[in-house]
Parts: C-alpha cells; structure tokens; sequence
C-alpha cells in the first residue's frame, strides 16, 4: 500500500458531512415517498422547456452555444435589471449591478469569500439553512447563530420570532455582515415590514452588510406581502440580494442564480466568479432571460394569467393546504407556512406511543430515519438547520416536509399517513 497520504486543508476535513447525502442516499435505498428534498418533481412549466428547446434547435445561435460575457448573458441580466429596479425603487445598472452564478449556493458564497475576513463574524437567523454554517467556515469567518424562538402549541410559521435585544446583544467590533433568509427555510415564515425594518434598523446602525437570501420570492400567496430587503430606505446601498431561476421557474436543474446589490459589493465577487468557472452556461441563461421577458409584462399589468405572480402561488397554497390536512390526519400538528414549499410539523405528542430507541443523534433525526425505513416517507429533521448542540435538542420535535410535489406523489405520502394515524 502507498504511503503518500495528504491531508485536506484543515477547514475541509474538519467539515461534517451534508444532511442532504444521508436522507437523499436512504430516501433512494428504501423506496420512500420523498417530501424532503426541495424540488417539484411534476413537470416543468412547459413554457419555459419550449424556450430552451427553441435556442437548441438552432445551431447557428453562437450567442447561446458558445461563451456569453463572464458576469452574464446581455439578456438575462438586461431583464434582471428592469425586475429589480422594480422590486427595489432604484435604478439598477444591468452591467455592474446583476452578477449571474451557477446557482444561488455560488452567489451566496462569492459573498462570503469576497467580503469575509479571518475571524470576522456573521450574524445567521436560525433555523437556517445548512450551507451558511461551512461557507462562512471556508471563508474563514465565525457563524454567529441568533436563534428564533417559537411557542409551545404554536400553528404558523409566523410565530417564529426574532429576539432583536438578543440579537443586537451578539455584536461587537469583529461583526461585518447579516443573513436574512426571507421567505425563510425550513420554517416557511414570510417576515413582516415591521421585522424587516428592525433589522434594517441595526444594520445601519452597526454598518452591517447583509444578505438577503430571497431565493422563494415569487412563493409567496399575494405578491404584495414580500418585502423585498433592498427595497428599504437606504439599505440598497448595504446588500446583497440573492436570487434564484430554479426557484422562480421550477427549473432547480438549472442552477442559474444571480446577485444583486452596489457596483462595490459585487466587485469582490466578481473578482472571484472570473477566476472560478468564468461563466455560466449561455443557452439556459437565455432560455431564463425570455421567460423573464414573456412572464414580467403579465406580471405587471395581467397578474392572473402570470405564471410568477399567481400561477405558482395558486399551484403552492393549494398544495400546501392539501399536505395540512394529511399531516392533521396523521397525527401530526402542522405550522402552516406563509410563504414558501416547505412545512414544519410536530410529532412530539407521539413520542411516548412510538417508543424509538435514543441516539447520540438528535430525536427529529431518529423519528426521520424511522419514517424513512419502516414506513417509507422520507422527510428532513429540521434540527439540521441549527448550529449548537443546545438549540438542535431544542428544536427537535418536528419534521421538515416539501409540499411541491405532483399530486400522485402527495397521494402516496397521505396512504402512509393514514395508516401512521391507526397506529
């Protein structure tokens, strides 16, 4: 045997591994119904498929078949534009202001590698999305969790709080930057004007950057409710808004996200993204950018034949009551989402009549592995999404379920519901 053994740069190796690869692995080795994962598994929107299928139909398109300009095709960021000066009340440059990344996970970590410091600290809202926690890390920054707390008996997901006095409390001279994760994963909370104006609040006064995670903007019931963080008075100027064409159109495959924010804060990251993939791919950018252009004049002035304003929503909040009443059904106590494709549901009254075996793991990640072996229905235990020990022990009585799913697979998930309820 070889003796050449290396070892990985030490904040690789001491990084766990994703919760994603384990439920993802045991959904697919046991057959399960997977409400896990967050992605539809129904068709794509046909509309948006056809435009891809039109540019590959025509070789001589050299403008969607070879190399397109590194920070994002002229048409994908030209429409961008237009959105979010909408969205924002500003007049965003197209050519300095919309940097375009293989996904949002790209842009949110050009953000941290461009801005973050060794031992510069970052303020995260928990529960929060996995992916922070390492890329800060890599960066070579400090995560900082500030957690929302959520009552006893609680319904909706708008009874996760922040506790600002606490938040505020964690800041000192070694604080750069914000997450905001609006509408938020895992919980489904769509954050109030009042809430988001507090943060706003304490990032001027701190001199914070943020960032404002917004990948689920359009999943939202009536379009009016999402406050859009960069649309605040002033804070423009201090964020970085990321968004999302898998999220936006159904396409997770995809993977074309994109910044937002002032000519220098995306500098850094463009510095990065020249010298990291260059590009992105040309033909689903503009395949992207079309869709955008035929789906934001109804979203403007025919909002109800726009798949963005009221075609998705509609699609969502009927799913999304469906799985409610199944979850009530099996037993469980559903917090409805206000926004969102994913729902938390408590199962801790059923603890004691199931009699799971303990784990050095926490409870959530038992019950989930248990749902997934023995009655095939795959979901995520969301105490994933913190970051201490303490607040994963916390939070453990609930499960994460995706409710985006084609109507046979819901089916399929309610039959096993039905049956858990009986037991």
């Amino acid at each position: 045997m070889s003796s050449f053994a290396p070892k990985p740069a030490e904040g690789v190796a001491t990084h766990s591994t994703s919760i994603w690869v384990e439920f993802t692995t045991l959904a697919a080795e046991t057959k399960a119904v997977n409400l896990g994962q967050g992605f539809p598994d129904s068709p794509a929107p046909k509309f948006v498929t056809d435009i891809l299928q039109n540019i590959s139909s025509q070789p001589e398109l050299t403008a969607a078949h070879q190399y397109t300009r590194g920070y994002g095709h002229p048409m994908l960021v030209d429409i961008l534009s237009k959105i979010y000066s909408h969205f924002y009340g500003v007049k965003v440059d197209p050519i300095n202001e919309v940097l375009v990344t293989v996904g949002a996970y790209l842009s949110l970590y050009y953000a941290f590698l461009g801005w973050i410091n060794k031992g510069d600290e970052v303020l995260i809202i928990e529960p929060a999305y996995d992916c922070y926690y390492p890329q800060v890390k890599f960066a070579g920054g400090v995560p900082v969790p500030v957690v929302m707390k959520i009552a006893e008996g609680a319904t909706s997901s708008s009874e996760f709080k922040i506790d600002f006095a606490n938040l505020e409390s964690k800041i000192n001279e070694k604080t750069k930057m914000l997450v905001i994760n609006n509408p938020h994963n895992p919980t489904g909370k769509l954050f109030s004007r009042q809430e988001l104006e507090k943060l706003a609040e304490i990032a001027k006064k701190h001199k914070l950057i943020v960032i404002a995670d917004e990948v689920y903007e359009f999943h939202v019931w009536n379009r009016q409710d999402m406050i859009r963080f960069a649309s605040l008075p002033g804070m423009y100027e201090q964020t970085i808004s990321i968004g999302s064409a898998g999220k936006a159109f159904s396409v997770t495959g995809w993977k074309i996200g994109w910044a937002v924010g002032p000519k220098n804060l995306l500098e850094p990251l463009k510095a990065i993204h020249q010298n990291c993939v260059f590009t992105c791919s040309s033909p689903t950018q503009m395949a992207i950018a079309e869709a955008f252009r035929t789906d934001w004049p109804k979203f403007l002035e025919d909002p109800e034949n726009s798949y963005l304003a009221t075609g998705l929503s509609k699609e969502l909040r009927g799913k999304r009551d469906k799985l409610a009443k199944m979850l009530e059904q099996g037993n469980f106590r559903p917090i409805i989402p206000d926004a969102g494709y994913f729902m938390l549901a408590d199962y801790s009254h059923l603890k004691d009549a199931l009699k799971l075996a303990t784990d050095k793991d926490p409870d959530d990640f038992v019950f989930s592995r248990w749902l997934c072996r023995e009655k095939k229905l795959a979901v995520i235990p969301p105490s994933a999404f913190y970051s201490k020990r303490e607040s994963k022990l916390e939070n453990s009585n609930m499960i994460r379920l995706c409710y985006f799913k084609k109507n046979e697979t819901l089916e399929a998930a309610e039959k096993i519901l039905q049956k858990l309820s009986h037991q």
